[in-house]
């Protein structure tokens, strides 16, 4: 069965309770994938939700990650039922994660939001003064811009995006509109990323750590 981003369910609870839950009953390499590209950048830029769970964000990490920030992205590639794999952001906890965001000093965090009809962005995670700048020159680029509603804020703690060396990080929620915009359009898509990397260049986010 072949997914596409206006097929997806919509998450209801996590299968799992952690990623060792995962890994024990889903095979790597045939349920899921997992690729770390450490580039000792300050700024790890990551979609711990790829694949089939939420489409198109592994890509969209990887084109701000660039050659130059470190990327991580965790892929679910299952024929079917890719939601299974879904662990929510608080209590993700794949080891080489943890590892990555271990090695940067700030995270920034790519998500799918759900929308199918609205093209925008909700930008939360904890590090506010960071999270207003993208607000800002998303805006000015175009993009529209939501304030993130409940459970999408992305302020825990323990939130992977919040993690790095340095604390509180960043994480864009980008709705499924949006996504099909960018992925059909290379000249958004290229002033999307432009502007997300001149954000975190901008915030030093380049510097070796």
């Amino acid at each position: 069965m072949k997914a596409s981003l206006n097929t997806v369910l919509r998450i209801v609870a996590d299968t799992y309770g952690n990623f060792r839950e995962l890994a024990g009953a889903e095979k790597e390499g045939e349920a899921w994938t997992r690729e770390y590209r450490d580039r000792g950048s300050g700024t790890l830029v990551m979609a711990p939700h790829g694949g089939w769970i939420e489409p198109f964000t592994s890509e969209l990490a990887e084109a701000v990650a660039g050659s130059d920030l470190s990327f991580y992205t965790f892929r679910a590639v299952k024929r079917g039922e890719n939601q299974r794999l879904h662990l929510t952001s608080h209590r993700f906890d794949d080891p080489l994660a943890l590892k990555a965001v271990g090695r940067a000093l700030r995270v920034l965090a790519i998500h799918g939001e759900a929308s199918r009809e609205a093209a925008f962005v909700m930008v939360g995670g904890g590090w506010e003064e960071f999270a207003e700048v993208l607000r800002v020159s998303l805006a000015e680029a175009g993009f529209a811009i939501r304030r993130p509603r409940q459970g999408l804020a992305g302020r825990r703690p323990t939130n992977i995006c919040n993690m790095g060396r340095l604390g509180p990080g960043v994480q864009l929620e980008i709705s499924e509109a949006l996504r099909r915009e960018l992925r059909d359009d290379s000249a958004r898509m290229e002033d999307f990323v432009e502007v997300v990397r001149r954000g975190i260049l901008e915030m030093g986010g380049g510097a070796t750590p």
